[in-house]
């Protein structure tokens, strides 16, 4: 299976889809982890649209998801929400092509976060954007914070969910 792996942080958030990573592969998934603060996408305003097109990193984008057959989102809670990096990046895709939605319609999908915070707001409102847009996000997420570390045991379950679809 062919899982892409967004994530939207550093540092916390880079390390937990690494290791979110490393179970998929050892259950036999080809991985392809996109940190989007490295990808550096300019910020979609339809005025950046008018003056940059679209973007030759969200072009390459596009194609990746359209050939993914599942995805992790991993994202920090900002404000109670998503973070910037990944409403950019899905508000570019959502203008990519006609069919933009091939990136996303009937794919499964894992959402997890590392958040200072509770995290269950960003994960309430990545569920309800990534369901809107046509995915099928996972009942079970993974979320670790400051007190509460990675349960390998748990998260092995939900990506053994997402392996299996």
């Amino acid at each position: 299976m062919k899982i892409s792996i967004l994530v939207a942080s550093n540092n916390k958030n880079l390390a937990l889809a690494r290791q979110l990573e490393q179970i998929a592969q050892e259950m036999g998934a080809n991985t392809k982890l996109i940190d989007l603060v490295e990808e550096d996408l300019p910020i979609y305003t339809p005025k950046n649209q008018g003056k940059l097109g679209i973007p030759e990193k969200v072009q390459q984008l596009s194609e990746i998801l359209t050939h993914s057959e599942g995805m992790i989102f991993v994202a920090p809670e900002y404000n109670g929400g998503i973070p910037p990096t990944l409403n950019s990046a899905i508000a570019w895709l959502s203008v990519s092509s006609d069919d933009w939605r091939s990136c996303f319609n009937g794919k499964p999908a894992v959402i997890a976060t590392h958040s200072g915070g509770g995290g269950q707001y960003v994960l309430l409102a990545m569920r309800s954007q990534l369901s809107y847009i046509g995915m099928n996000v996972i009942g079970r997420q993974i979320i670790t914070n400051g007190q509460k570390e990675l349960n390998l045991d748990s998260a092995r379950e939900v990506i053994k969910q997402l392996v299996k679809n």
